[in-house]
This record gives structure tokens, sequence and C-alpha cells, in this order.
């Protein structure tokens, strides 16, 4: 089994260093491995710090530029263009999750199911720990609200529509005509997926969320009523 792991990057100069290190020391047995690298226009550092990670030459890893910021959805749609695996996967650029939890995610394609998604809401909202900060609990009911109305609108149970943690088979995708620019991307590719009657199976994951004053780029209430609206489009059209 060959697994593309998609990377979209924007201004990340002080996480990416890491997470490319933990991606490239990533071994899943019998999975051969190509990372998909692609640096939507960065203003920082971003850039030079990917381009110096890949002097050592790295012959699974792909590294594409955008000329201008175009927002995270159509670097995933420029990453799956250039994918050559039979499965693709989303890494943000972020410590957020744990590139370890993907393993996990192949093992259940191994065991037979076509689209998995590793879930962090499987559960009530950490009121002692990160959720006891208005916008992160703003977020999980915000994010818990989109799931349920995915569910509602598509037939199929689950618990964390917005997670990175995406597994499915590129031969879907590519069969797409996937539109989205920015964080809209999440629910766009859920729907489709659904809609084409793959059975999605959700793992629970751990991750360390990080605030705006981190560099966290998702804005619950415009980027959830964009959300909103992309379930309810996909719904009725393709």
């Amino acid at each position: 089994m060959k697994l593309s792991i998609i990377i979209p990057v924007f201004n990340e100069e002080k996480t990416i260093q890491a997470v490319l290190k933990r991606i490239d020391q990533l071994h899943i047995p019998n999975v051969e491995k190509e990372v998909i690298i692609v640096d939507d226009a960065s203003q920082d550092t971003t850039g030079k710090i990917i381009k110096d990670f890949l002097i050592q030459k790295r012959k699974h890893v792909v590294f594409l530029q955008h000329v201008t910021n175009q927002g995270k959805g159509a670097a995933v749609r420029t990453g799956i263009a250039s994918a050559t695996g039979e499965y693709i996967v989303i890494q943000d650029a972020d410590l957020e999750y744990n590139p370890e939890d993907i393993s996990r995610l192949v093992k259940e394609i191994k065991n037979g199911l076509q689209v998995v998604f590793g879930t962090r809401l499987n559960r009530l909202p950490h009121l002692s720990k990160e959720e006891k900060r208005f916008y992160f609990l703003l977020h999980y009911v915000g994010n818990r609200f989109l799931s349920f109305a995915t569910s509602i609108l598509y037939g199929q149970w689950i618990t964390d529509m917005e997670t990175c943690y995406k597994l499915f088979p590129r031969k879907n995708v590519t069969q797409m005509k996937l539109r989205a620019k920015g964080f809209e991307f999440e629910p766009e590719i859920t729907a489709k997926l659904m809609k084409k009657g793959l059975k999605i199976k959700e793992i629970p994951i751990n991750t360390i969320p990080r605030g705006y004053e981190e560099g966290k780029k998702l804005h619950t209430i415009r980027d959830g009523t964009k959300a909103v609206w992309t379930l309810i489009k996909y719904r009725v059209s393709d």
C-alpha cells in the first residue's frame, strides 16, 4: 500500500521543522510513504526552513509552492493533484496532531474499511482543561453542531467533521470536483465522501490544541458559517 501524506502550510515557521522531522521518522509496516508539502505562499521563513530540510535528498518528498496565498483547501487540492498513493491523509503543519496516529488510521484501512477519521470530540468538553477558555469552548460547541448537522443531512453519524485527520482513497477524490479554497474543504470532502456511499469509521485521537495567540487560523463563527452553507449546498448539488 502507498500512502500520500499531504501537508498544507502557511506561515508555520515555529512548528514546520518539527512536523517534517516527525513525519520523516514515521514508519508504518508494509506501507510506502509519499510526503507532499504545499507551501501556500508563506510570508515568513517557512519556505526556507522546508528547503533547508530538503537539502538532504528525500526521494519520497515532493515540495510545491503557491505564488499567491489561496487557502488551506486550495493547498490540499494541489497536493491531491500530485498524489500517487492509493490512499491520502492530511497532516496540518502545526503540532496539534500526533503523526503517530496516522499508523492507527492506516491499520483500520487494512482491516477492510475505506475511510477513517480521527475524532477529537467523541467526549464531553474538557471544562477543567483547554475548554475552560471561552474560545476553545466555542470551538468545541461549534464543531459538535457542525458534526451533528452533517450526520442529519447525510445520514451517517460522525462526531468530528472538522478533524484534520481524514484518510480516504485517492481514486474516489480524484473523481470529485473539489472547489473549496479555505477551511470549507473539511465539510466539502466529508459531504462528497458520504454522498458516494463511503462509510466513515472514527477512531479517537488526542491533540494538543493551540490558541490564536500561537497561530491558530480557524475562526469559529466566520468559518463555521461557511461550513454550514457548504454542507447544505452539497446536499442538494454536486
